[in-house]
């Protein structure tokens, strides 16, 4: 700090008097007031003899270039020069002469600048020769900053205590207090403190990255969340298109909740990304606050954190993505007709099992309708969800089933690689997992032209013939899950296991040219069941 204040005095100083006296830099200052023979030994041994025992002020001279005597009131000229404020003044008006510096003669048309920190120091060079030595310290020596200073014993604290975690000073170390305990330099425990902060700003940035890497993520959801809008309000359009124009209440009923449940979506997300920019915000501003620290003197390093430096041991909480609050696609085009037709009172097609969009795999294409998926080339630019199926190009039905029976036909045609069955909802969906049943599963496979059960390991089945469609029984009261070709009505493989948790209908393809597609039930009044 002292080499920073230093700076602004310029050549303010006698130093120009050891090679040019004053009476040759300006006439008009030996007008107005000459050097003695004593004040000139006076500068001189200011800049010499006491200047060696002040090592903060070894290059600086602390008298007045015009009247040789230690700065009083000093001022500071544009062009850096330094002087007493009485002794410009009296320079200017004296001999009428424009305001110009008495050393280089750069004109200053502003107002001459008090020099606080000039006036600082001249005022501690002579404290000191005031006070004598006993009251003052050792001649010539500035007094340090009062966070430098032992506070019972006035001496520099140059040790650092690693039992107390305190600095002390060379008494304090030969005292009862500390005589026993191990010390280290201040400058090696300011070393240490600042190696566990940069840990510290390691750890903080890892954590600040992964709420950068969250708060993306869930900005491209609610851009997700338009797309899904546009996609349900054109599939919805096109069905109610097909309807009589008496459905047109029904129409806007549905738009109106679409609306509602798009804002309801995007104001969740925009929360949540609110939140983390809280954290982020907060993480920010501990690692600002721990680098402002590691820039302090090392002294105030350690007086900042009160002894005890801060640990890096304790690994960063890595946010943890809450699932999407997605719309909820499947409601609104999964058996759109269907539900329009409980008050129409008309026969009309239902698809008893409608794909989840949500937990479909970026890899997977699906049909506007939501009954048929198919594996692509080309991976979609979707929002990497708790939910969603990745890498495994599986998905999953929207509805769920904890009790009684139900079932489904899943046309499978000539596709050479799927896999069909109930799934829990606890399965892992982040992992390549097997489809077998210790992973959560409970399918049946088609596979290089054979046929298996989920177990473990494989079983081979041997069919009579091979099913264009398969049918799914599940009965989740009795612990049952069966697999038929609807043809014949042919038994291919059963599951007992107890369902103990929700499962939901799981598909996995593997095929680019043949879909799997759910097949639609012919229903009345009421729901014809397959037993």
């Amino acid at each position: 700090m002292a080499d920073n204040q230093f700076a602004e005095l310029g050549g303010g100083g006698c130093d120009l008097q050891v090679d040019v006296p004053v009476e040759q830099l300006h006439p008009e200052v030996t007008g107005s007031r000459k050097c003695s023979q004593s004040s000139t030994s006076s500068c001189h041994r200011l800049s010499g003899v006491s200047m060696a025992g002040r090592l903060s002020l070894q290059e600086v001279d602390l008298s007045c270039p015009v009247c040789c005597e230690i700065f009083k009131d000093p001022v500071v000229l544009k062009c850096s020069h330094s002087f007493c404020a009485a002794c410009l003044q009296r320079y200017w008006t004296r001999r009428d002469r424009s305001r110009d510096c008495p050393l280089c003669r750069t004109q200053s048309v502003d107002d001459p600048v008090p020099s606080l920190t000039l006036r600082n120091l001249c005022e501690s060079w002579i404290a000191p020769e005031d006070e004598g030595p006993e009251e003052g310290g050792a001649a010539g020596e500035l007094p340090g900053e009062p966070g430098e200073m032992c506070p019972l014993h006035g001496e520099r604290l140059k040790l650092f205590c690693l039992l107390d975690k305190e600095p002390i000073c060379v008494v304090c170390h030969t005292s009862r207090k500390h005589k026993l305990h191990d010390c280290c330099p201040v400058s090696e425990a300011v070393a240490d403190v600042k190696e566990k902060m940069k840990s510290a700003i390691g750890v903080l940035q890892k954590k600040k990255d992964a709420f950068d890497k969250l708060k993306k993520n869930y900005e491209d959801t609610v851009v997700h969340i338009q797309v899904q809008a546009q996609f349900v309000e054109r599939r919805t359009r096109e069905e109610f298109q097909k309807l009589h124009s008496f459905l047109q209440a029904e129409e806007d009923a549905r738009m109106e909740e679409l609306r509602s449940e798009e804002e309801e979506r995007k104001r969740e997300m925009m929360q949540r990304i609110e939140e983390i920019e809280r954290n982020i915000t907060s993480v920010s501003a501990s690692i600002t606050e721990l680098e402002e620290e590691m820039a302090l003197e090392d002294i105030f390093v350690l007086h900042k954190c009160k002894g005890t430096p801060p640990s890096a041991d304790t690994p960063a909480e890595a946010p943890v993505a809450a699932p999407a609050a997605l719309i909820d696609v499947a409601k609104y085009v999964g058996s759109l007709t269907f539900h329009v037709w409980e008050k129409m009172q008309k026969i009309i097609k239902y698809t008893p099992v409608t794909l989840d969009p949500n937990t479909a795999a970026p890899w997977l294409t699906l049909s506007d309708d939501l009954s048929g998926v198919c594996d692509s080339d080309e991976k979609q630019l979707l929002p990497d969800t708790p939910e969603r199926f990745d890498p495994d190009t599986a998905v999953l039905g929207r509805e769920s089933f904890t009790s009684g029976k139900h079932s489904w036909d899943v046309n499978v045609g000539d596709n050479t690689a799927w896999v069909v069955g109930v799934a829990k909802e606890s399965v892992v969906r982040k992992e390549k997992m097997s489809s077998v049943l210790r992973n959560g599963y409970l399918c049946v496979y088609f596979y290089h032209k054979m046929y298996f059960a989920g177990t473990s390991p494989l079983t081979r089945l041997t069919l009579k013939n091979n099913p264009q469609k398969v049918r799914v029984l599940l009965d989740c009261d009795k612990g049952r899950v069966s697999f038929h070709n609807p043809q014949d009505n042919a038994l291919i493989y059963t599951f007992k296991h107890p369902i103990v948790e929700r499962v939901f209908p799981y598909f996995w393809v593997g095929c680019q040219q043949c879909p799997l597609t759910v097949e639609p039930k012919e229903v009345s009044l009421k729901v014809i069941e397959y037993f």
